[in-house]
């Protein structure tokens, strides 16, 4: 059972930052491509950012593009969402996802390409 535990959430000001982790279980980390989405109450969950396994290739949403960086750091089993210059609108519950299978350069960029997902940490930005 391989399993996805995100980490760093919390409420923050606008214009602040946040760095949200996402530990993997199990088989080896770097077999896994990695994705952060999200999802706003009455909303549909959407990409927000992608990693390739090595660490090499990364692709993110229009929305964020310039404030947040997703790395990975293989010898931790560890990716990372490092957030700045927070807006309302970036408030959601935050899930970390994994997928096996992807060449060592892609990324995966859909839902629906990841078989794996974390229980989400929150995100809250207000004054």
């Amino acid at each position: 059972q391989v399993q996805l535990v995100e980490s760093g959430g919390g409420l923050v000001q606008p214009g602040g930052s946040l760095r949200l982790s996402c530990t993997v279980s199990r088989r080896t980390f770097s077999a896994y491509a990695m994705g952060w989405f999200r999802q706003a109450p009455g909303k549909e969950r959407e990409v927000v950012a992608g990693v390739s396994r090595s660490g090499a290739i990364t692709n993110y949403a229009d929305s964020v593009k310039g404030r947040f960086t997703i790395s990975r750091d293989n010898a931790k089993d560890t990716v990372y969402l490092q957030m700045n210059n927070l807006k309302s609108e970036d408030t959601a519950v935050y899930y970390c996802a994994a997928t096996v299978g992807l060449p060592y350069s892609a990324v995966a960029s859909t839902r629906r390409e990841y078989g794996y997902w974390g229980q989400g940490t929150q995100v809250t930005v207000s004054s």
